[in-house]
């Protein structure tokens, strides 16, 4: 068995959205660049498969997936923020395919955990839109697809410094995929209030923490221990699927989150943790966003060690006055739905 497996190809450095773009080609060849020059023993690394219509079709419009299909080949604004260059729909299904066989061979045992290393991200696409340097939904499809494979309750947690609006949009009714994230608030995109549960059968899934800017280390380790893990544990899910971005470095250029590497290592940590106890330890992670070319590729080698079993993190201690109140409102909100949260 492969303990940490990581998907990526070279087809994702041809998504250019443009020289001065965040979302740029750089971003995840300085990460294949520091995993080259400082290996982390237990990694296999494997060129993954484009998704199939099907896979695609479990989350996205037929609308939707006709306008990507017609960018193919084109330099082309799906918005002003979501650019594409010729090979960037290729891409999005290679990586939509990439977060779906990272699943599989989770799920079948052949591989303990993997890392999704893919471009485009994907968690602002919603069904029926891209937006937000986003095409398609790497971690939606992924989930749909842990269900195609016999988990009955799917948890996403999104640790990017931007709510991602597109996978709570894909699961908002349902409460077999169970979205927790936290982030900056407000920002952009303008979603994750506290108040915002889900709907019908799927209200008291959906967990949002909104954190003020400037919250640390600290900050994050206070959401896990009294919200996320509580709530987690009492899900009891088959696989743990995170929305890994990492624009909330302390050196990241669009973020206003001061994490440090320790801190992404720390929630990779208890992130593990938590699918070692709840489901044989199935964990995958996606790439989303992260825009500091140093501190994207540091952090992410951190969680890479954390998962191929090299190194462990925790949290310091301590929580500022502005996020124990974010704590708080997102505490009394879930309350209802949660007896974990009503002590």
């Amino acid at each position: 068995m492969t303990q940490t497996l990581l998907l990526t190809d070279p087809l994702f450095l041809k998504h250019d959205p443009g020289e001065d773009h965040p979302e740029r080609p750089a971003r995840l060849a300085h990460i294949l660049d520091l995993l080259e020059r400082k290996p982390v023993w237990g990694i296999e690394r494997r060129v993954p498969r484009p998704a199939t219509e099907e896979e695609l079709a479990a989350v996205h419009t037929p609308r939707l997936r006709e306008y990507l299909k017609g960018l193919r080949g084109r330099h082309e604004v799906v918005d002003p923020d979501t650019l594409t260059s010729p090979d960037s729909y290729d891409a999005a299904v290679l990586a939509a395919g990439a977060s779906v066989q990272a699943v599989e061979e989770v799920m079948s045992g052949r591989a303990s955990n993997a890392f999704a290393l893919v471009r485009p991200p994907g968690h602002h696409a919603e069904p029926d839109k891209a937006m937000g340097f986003c095409l398609f939904n790497n971690v939606a499809i992924a989930a749909e697809a842990a269900r195609r494979q016999g988990a009955e309750r799917v948890l996403i947690l999104d640790w990017d410094v931007h709510h991602g609006n597109g996978t709570q949009a894909a699961f908002w009714k349902r409460r077999d995929v169970l979205y927790m994230s936290v982030h900056q608030y407000p920002y952009y995109p303008d979603t994750g209030a506290p108040h915002d549960v889900g709907e019908g059968p799927g209200e008291g899934y959906t967990l949002n923490c909104g954190l003020p800017g400037g919250s640390t280390d600290a900050d994050y380790g206070a959401i896990y221990q009294d919200l996320f893990l509580p709530v987690a544990q009492a899900y009891k899910p088959d696989v743990v699927l995170v929305s890994a971005g990492f624009d909330a470095h302390h050196r990241d250029p669009i973020g206003g989150m001061v994490l440090t590497e320790r801190g992404f290592a720390a929630m990779c940590t208890d992130m593990l943790e938590l699918a070692q106890s709840a489901c044989g330890g199935k964990l995958v992670l996606f790439l989303e966003g992260g825009y500091s070319l140093e501190g994207l590729a540091r952090s992410v080698h951190c969680c890479v060690e954390v998962m191929a079993g090299e190194a462990k993190d925790s949290f310091p201690g301590g929580v500022s006055r502005e996020a124990a109140a974010a704590l708080r409102s997102s505490r009394e909100a879930l309350r209802p739905y949660w007896s974990v949260l009503r002590g």
